[in-house]
């Protein structure tokens, strides 16, 4: 199925899969961050992102990787908001998403200019989040988070994709009713889940398309990825791809990446199969 999200009164046309390029301005992001980049440095790795392709810049200034303790809002905002005023008034026309759990950072994020919401708690964290993207009607990327423990390990139970579907559907039904248009599902790959989990989740990717909702997969450079392999996130570009690619095949529509360069290649060498089919 074929899909489009209004972006400012603007279509951009899934039908092609798109490219959403990671930007973190934190200090303690698991791969790469941004945040003592001077002003200049920043805008030419924004600017060599949308020359390699990227569709949608995500900006995200409170890292969420595994154990990691969140900066208070107060701080996320102090790192977020000259990112990206300085980002808008330098491109323009670049697609902005902010990558944020909590309501208020969202609630500003759009008044400077921010085109999207990417929530990675799927209003889980915030209860007003949603109210929120209800009143500034932005398209919202709603991820599955499963619960975590106190001591950073994954709660165990009997894990189903009917499980992942029912909190989806719930949810897309809810933001409808509250008048949100455009939602994006995210199942969530590394939010905790297991290796295993993780694997069974892109596998039957494909499930999730009876939710009629564009899909995103965030797999860059993962743990599911490199610990199985015994390797460091910077090793893992080749497994990123493939597992991308895997992505691909079973129905993603946008692909939220480190690399953009590789990703766009992917995306191409997959079209090209499917044309002559």
């Amino acid at each position: 199925m074929q899909y489009c999200i209004n972006v400012h009164n603007q279509l951009l046309d899934l039908s092609l899969p798109r490219v959403m390029a990671i930007v973190n301005i934190t200090s303690d992001s698991f791969y790469t961050s941004w945040g003592n980049l001077s002003e200049n440095a920043l805008l030419d790795s924004i600017q060599d992102m949308l020359c390699q392709g990227a569709d949608i810049i995500d900006i995200g200034a409170c890292s969420t990787r595994p154990n990691s303790i969140p900066v208070n809002a107060e701080e996320e905002w102090k790192r977020l908001a000259p990112a990206l005023q300085l980002i808008r008034a330098y491109f323009p026309k670049a697609i902005l998403s902010v990558d944020t759990f909590r309501a208020n950072i969202a609630d500003k994020a759009i008044e400077a200019g921010a085109d999207i919401i990417n929530d990675v708690y799927g209003g889980n964290a915030d209860e007003n989040m949603w109210e929120v993207i209800a009143k500034h009607n932005v398209p919202y990327v709603l991820t599955y988070a499963q619960e975590v423990q106190s001591n950073g390990e994954v709660k165990d139970y009997d894990y189903t994709m009917s499980h992942v579907l029912d909190y989806f559907q719930s949810r897309l039904d809810a933001l409808h009713r509250m008048g949100v248009a455009d939602v994006v599902v995210d199942p969530g790959f590394g939010f905790g889940k297991t290796v295993e989990q993780n694997y069974r989740i892109l596998d039957q990717l494909d499930i999730l398309s009876v939710l009629h909702a564009p899909i995103l997969v965030g797999i860059s450079r993962k743990s599911m990825l490199y610990r199985p392999l015994c390797a460091t996130p910077e090793e893992v570009l080749p497994a990123t791809v493939a597992a991308n690619m895997l992505a691909l095949e079973r129905g993603a529509h946008i692909l939220r990446v480190h690399d953009v360069e590789a990703a766009k290649q992917a995306i191409a060498v997959y079209t090209l199969a499917h044309k002559i089919k």
